[in-house]
């Protein structure tokens, strides 16, 4: 149950509070139409910007427990990005819907409201998440928003209250200070979540 806690408080306090920066990304959408063309001396060339496409070599495993554990990876991934995502776009909306509210306590009266809500909808699923999903959705807050979970905290609830919730994480082997590194140890992770963005896996 304090996991379970732990989990919807980063949740709700990430999406209400604060404006994330969105870690720049390259997924064009292919348009359209052409955008622009060029002349070459003979004829109109079009210029069309298609998405990006990437590329895997095909996973090899040198053992079936390391199959195992890229399988449940790619699960984990699947079932936790949905809701990093909508962090980020829930930052957001309610950041910008926060900057026309006239008050103060304008403002308070309305995280409450979507504090409420938010428990009602997301502790129903996310009392579901494992022990492993919770820590990579802290790690995919971080993608997601470009900073960490306890960066988020820390601006809004100040250091110490910041600081508690972190030593809370720790004591189910969690940390709020981790940063997502997916040119590094989460190298495997940045690459099971691009293939489940673009419908590969």
């Amino acid at each position: 149950m304090a996991r379970v806690r732990l989990y919807i408080f980063l949740l709700f306090t990430t999406v209400c509070f604060l404006k994330g920066s969105a870690q720049t990304f390259k997924m064009n959408i292919l348009p359209e139409g052409l955008q622009r063309a060029y002349f070459d001396g003979k004829d109109t060339v079009p210029i069309v910007h298609l998405r990006e496409v990437y590329v895997f070599p095909k996973e090899k495993f040198k053992n079936k427990r390391e199959e195992a554990k890229y399988n449940k990876l790619v699960r984990d991934v699947k079932r936790t990005l949905p809701y990093a995502k909508m962090v980020y776009e829930t930052l957001i909306e309610t950041y910008e819907y926060m900057e026309t509210l006239p008050t103060e306590k304008a403002r308070h009266e309305h995280l409450k409201r979507m504090e409420k809500e938010l428990f009602k909808e997301y502790k129903p699923e996310l009392k579901k998440l494992s022990f492993s999903q919770g820590k990579l959705l802290i790690k995919l807050i971080d993608r997601e928003c470009n900073q960490s979970s306890y960066n988020l905290l820390k601006a809004y609830l100040g250091s110490f209250r910041a600081g508690f919730w972190n030593l809370f994480a720790g004591m189910f082997g969690a940390s709020l200070k981790t940063e997502y590194d997916p040119k590094g140890k989460d190298a495997m992770t940045e690459r099971v979540v691009i293939m489940v963005e673009n419908g590969l896996i």
